[in-house]
């Protein structure tokens, strides 16, 4: 069976977010000041072929710890859903 996983990357509370910054800050310049935060994230979208859902997900969840994400500085979330 095929499965579509998006992993959603945020950085932590209190790290800093320098892209969102500059965005923050480009925005403003650009007029729009009553944007009050700009965060940013990143998403994967991954198409992974498994056994049943549970099984994908845990798989999914050891390439978040392995590759994908940075334990100090990341929180993420993992949708799974059959294709």
């Amino acid at each position: 069976m095929m499965f579509e996983a998006q992993v959603i990357v945020k950085l932590k509370k209190g790290i800093s977010d320098p892209e969102g910054a500059n965005t923050l800050k480009t925005l403003h310049l650009l007029g729009f000041e009553n944007v009050k935060d700009a965060k940013t994230f990143h998403t994967f979208d991954l198409l992974v072929e498994g056994k049943n859902k549970e099984n994908v997900e845990k798989d999914v969840e050891k390439m978040c710890q392995r590759l994908l994400t940075n334990p100090v500085i990341h929180t993420y979330k993992i949708k799974v859903s059959e294709v």
